[in-house]
């Protein structure tokens, strides 16, 4: 079967997201351990949020990260999966593409162990540069497609 090889870096952002998710399940438990926190002590409606200032900071960063990958991601998902509905996979695009998932899988390990703010700001930053290539890219052909230009 033929597919564009943008949707394989898709796949890895979607497979990194469920290893943080993992990642977050089992640093959370052991810190719920060590808080005497069982699953029959948790209210009704309590959510992983509520445990900020609660349960140790390096437990509740996976669980902020698994979060940011719900949030500009989604972006991404849309634009690679345009671009390849378009058939717009030039290496260039390929490119940003992976160079998007690798610079959010490097975020993900910062906020995750140490979580210095200013490495993440300029990965983070790095990384929506990359989508916004993608974008342009996308808005061109649209403009070129759409409106003539």
């Amino acid at each position: 079967m033929n597919y564009s090889p943008l949707l394989a870096p898709v796949v890895a952002l979607v497979a990194w997201t469920l290893v943080i998710m993992v990642w977050m399940v089992v640093a959370r438990f052991a810190a719920f351990k060590k808080m005497g926190v069982s699953l029959g002590k948790v209210p009704a409606g309590a959510r992983g949020v509520d445990m900020d200032g609660k349960a140790p900071n390096e437990a509740q960063w996976k669980s902020h990260n698994y979060n940011h990958l719900m949030e500009q991601p989604t972006i991404y998902y849309a634009i690679v999966i345009t671009l390849a509905l378009m058939g717009m996979d030039q290496p260039v695009n390929i490119w940003l593409a992976w160079g998007y998932v690798g610079l959010r899988v490097i975020h993900s390990l910062i906020q995750c162990t140490v979580n210095v703010v200013r490495y993440r700001l300029l990965v983070f930053g790095l990384a929506t540069f990359c989508l916004l290539g993608l974008t342009v890219h996308a808005a061109a052909r649209v403009a070129h497609d759409c409106l003539g230009w």
